[in-house]
């Protein structure tokens, strides 16, 4: 089994996992790069996973799914065209022998999943939309405060190999940040140094691991008293025993952090 993210746009990874023969892709906001992908590797397309509505993730998923005759799944309650086979928490897609649990996740969006896979050859994989990034999570367009953490905890739950999957390479911008919130994170100083290298060599900083984004991502962080002192260094009015006033004052702080 082979995982390879797939540049589109400027920084979206459209996520492919496959056996050789057969394929499925996560998110494709473009089509393009997944037919190259598809010839180049002389790939049939099984399935397309959508894991929130919005346009950068699913403008491909049309045209692949009429090129192809892939299934489509994604949110049962989000608007999504084509209609996707609509899925909830508790549910699971069977792909390329693979079995991926449905777990609910909003907060950047109101009907947002994300599929986590427990029996991939690699290693667990956590396919996660724009919920949680590798030093930082989502905007919460559609959701509150209280639904992005209850999101996160439930991600930051599973298990420390996890691998990672996020939409978007972010991830410099997010350390960024995350090193004004907890700027003598040994751990955090470390992955900071790996990611440049990465990007500079021109390689992804994606997948991370759970492990890592436990040691590193301020908003898993909230109940640590760094990042809840850092919090209310930015917001003065911030309970720093309420785990979710913490992250609200964070998400706020890094909208407008440059």
């Amino acid at each position: 089994m082979k995982l390879l993210p797939l540049p589109a746009f400027t920084d979206n990874y459209i996520w492919m996992l496959h056996d050789g023969t057969h394929a499925v892709v996560v998110d494709p906001g473009d089509a393009t790069p997944v037919q190259h992908a598809l010839q180049s590797l002389g790939l049939s397309l099984q399935a397309i996973l959508v894991t929130h509505h919005h346009a950068d993730h699913v403008g491909g998923v049309g045209v692949l799914q009429q090129q192809t005759g892939a299934a489509v799944y994604g949110p049962a309650a989000e608007k999504i065209t084509p209609q996707p086979i609509g899925l909830t928490e508790g549910q699971q897609v069977q792909v390329l022998g693979l079995t991926l649990q449905v777990l609910d996740v909003p907060g950047h969006t109101a009907g947002h999943i994300a599929y986590y896979c427990a029996n991939s050859p690699e290693g667990p994989l956590l396919f996660c939309g724009d919920t949680l990034f590798s030093g930082g999570c989502g905007r919460l367009f559609e959701g509150t405060p209280a639904q992005m953490n209850a999101s996160l905890q439930k991600l930051s739950a599973l298990p420390d190999h996890t691998q990672v999957c996020c939409a978007h390479e972010y991830t410099l911008s997010n350390l960024k940040f995350a090193l004004e919130v907890e700027p003598t994170n040994e751990a955090l100083l470390n992955y900071n140094d790996w990611c440049a290298a990465q990007r500079a060599s021109g390689r992804p900083t994606l997948p991370s691991r759970m492990a890592q984004e436990r040691a590193i991502n301020p908003f898993l962080r909230v109940q640590h008293p760094a990042v809840a002192q850092a919090a209310l260094a930015y917001a003065p009015q911030t309970d720093v025993n309420d785990a979710i006033a913490v992250l609200a004052a964070l998400r706020n702080w890094k909208n407008e952090f440059r």
